[in-house]
Formats: structure tokens, C-alpha cells, sequence
């Protein structure tokens, strides 16, 4: 479980996060939705450590994350973010197997063990076949892959993406977050695709302009009379065989003006 209470992050004199509590829970997965600036990769950081709240605190599993050393965060937080690193030398096989590092003594090398394990990561995002290739020359949706291989293989009780189907066609869109919903961790997903949140998501916490607007279960956030005045655009929801879908109308400049 990873529970914040009143966290906060200002850039400059500009309150980005302000005052912010979110829980996600054991086995579920909690999406970050919201419009662009609304502070949802912010939050993230704040939720891993990258960030410091300057009040407030960050508890995983009970434990303050300020107080985890680095080694234990790394095995209990697995993260994937949007910078890739495209720059590195590294191949593929040998970028996922960094994932094995919190399970390392500092002079011990990965074992067989560890490969096998870090092959299977490949596999399961459908990334083996690019085991022995330079991660730099991969695509932007082939790196993806291999980023979240690299969490998998950390065999985290906590997993962070930021915008995970970023450069994925639909087809991985679907069975990257299907591999997710299906990891029984505790998953934290910035999605910016609220069809995909309504799918794969359990729980939701929506940021608008002032903190959050609304958090709970999928059927409460996602309802057009919380939606609208956040995103600023028309929105129907049918529900169809058990599944949310939303549909989306832009609003005229008469009704812009009239509200």
C-alpha cells in the first residue's frame, strides 16, 4: 500500500500539487487522470521519492519512504518513466538485467538465476526476440516495452508508470495494461486515455486545477457531471456488457461563452 497525506509541490511560486492525499492499495490498480498541468506526473514523483514533499508524507507499507535507504525502495518500488535514456550502450538483454540490481550484493554479479528471470520479463511484454539488440535504436514503443520488463524484472511489491502506453499501438496499449491489472501488485498508472482507465483501472483519482476533483471507484469518478467541467469538453458514458465507455463532443464557442 502506498498512502500520501497532505503532499504539496510548488515549481517556483507555482503550486503544482497542493495539499494532496491518495492511497492505492494492495492488488489494485489506481490511475492518475486529469487535463494536461494538472499535476499528475508531479504526484507520481512525489508517490517514488523523486520528489520530496516539503510537508505531509509518503507511507509504503507503513514505512515513510524518506526513511527507506535506496536498495529498499528499489525492491519495493519498481518504476517506469517517460525518459528513456535512449542514449545508453546498453542491449537490450543487459538493460532489463539492471532490473535485478536491489536483489544484489555491491560486488555481486547476476547469476543464471537472474537472467532467466530477466528473459522471462522480455517475454512477457513481447520483447524476447529483441533481447540482443542496442536499446538505443529501438523505437519509441519497442523501448517502452523493454522499460517495463526492466521493472517487472525488479519483482516489486509497488509498480509506477508514467504514461505507460505512450508510443504503443492499440493492440500493446491494451495488453501492457492487461499485464498490469493482471500483476496482483499495487500499481499506480498516469493514463491520459480515460477509455483505457475505465478498462484497466480499479480505483481513479482525477486532478483539475485545484487539487483533486474527484477519487474513488472507476463507475464514480468517471461520470460526465465530474468529468466535464474538469476536461472542458462534452462527454456521454454508455455502459455496455459491464464496460464504461465514454464518448466525446467539443464544446461550440456558444457554449463556451455561456459557461
Amino acid at each position: 500500500m502506498i498512502e500520501a497525506t497532505a503532499v504539496s509541490w510548488h515549481y517556483g511560486a507555482n503550486p503544482v500539487i497542493d495539499g494532496v492525499s491518495v492511497t492505492a492499495r494492495p492488488g489494485r490498480v489506481l490511475g492518475l487522470i486529469g487535463p494536461n498541468g494538472s499535476g499528475k506526473t508531479t504526484l507520481l514523483r512525489l508517490l517514488y521519492g523523486a520528489l520530496r514533499s516539503p510537508c505531509g508524507q509518503v507511507l509504503v507499507d507503513g514505512d515513510d519512504l524518506t526513511a527507506l535507504g535506496s536498495r529498499e525502495a528499489a525492491r519495493r518500488l519498481a518504476v517506469v518513466v517517460q525518459e528513456t535514456g535512449g542514449e545508453t550502450a546498453l542491449t537490450v538483454a543487459e538493460l532489463v538485467l539492471l532490473g535485478r540490481g536491489p536483489h544484489l550484493s555491491t560486488f555481486q554479479r547476476a547469476g543464471r538465476a537472474d537472467h532467466e528471470i530477466a528473459a522471462r520479463c522480455l517475454a512477457r511484454v513481447g520483447a524476447a526476440h529483441l533481447g540482443t539488440r542496442a536499446f538505443a535504436r529501438l523505437s519509441g514503443g519497442e523501448r517502452q516495452r523493454v522499460l517495463i520488463a526492466r521493472a517487472l524484472a525488479q519483482q516489486a511489491t509497488h509498480l509506477l508508470l508514467d504514461e505507460p502506453t505512450n508510443h504503443l499501438d492499440i493492440r500493446y496499449q491494451h495488453e501492457i495494461l492487461h499485464l498490469v491489472r493482471n500483476l496482483g501488485t499495487c500499481s499506480v498508472v498516469v493514463l491520459h486515455d480515460l477509455n483505457l482507465a475505465a478498462r484497466y483501472c480499479d480505483d481513479l483519482v482525477l486532478l483539475g486545477r485545484d487539487g483533486v476533483a474527484a477519487a474513488g471507484a472507476v463507475d464514480d469518478v468517471l461520470d460526465p457531471a465530474v468529468l466535464e467541467p474538469v476536461y472542458g469538453i462534452g462527454i456521454r458514458r454508455l455502459d455496455l456488457d459491464g464496460a464504461i465507455h465514454l464518448l466525446f463532443q467539443p464544446h461550440t464557442v456558444a457554449e463556451r461563452t455561456a459557461a
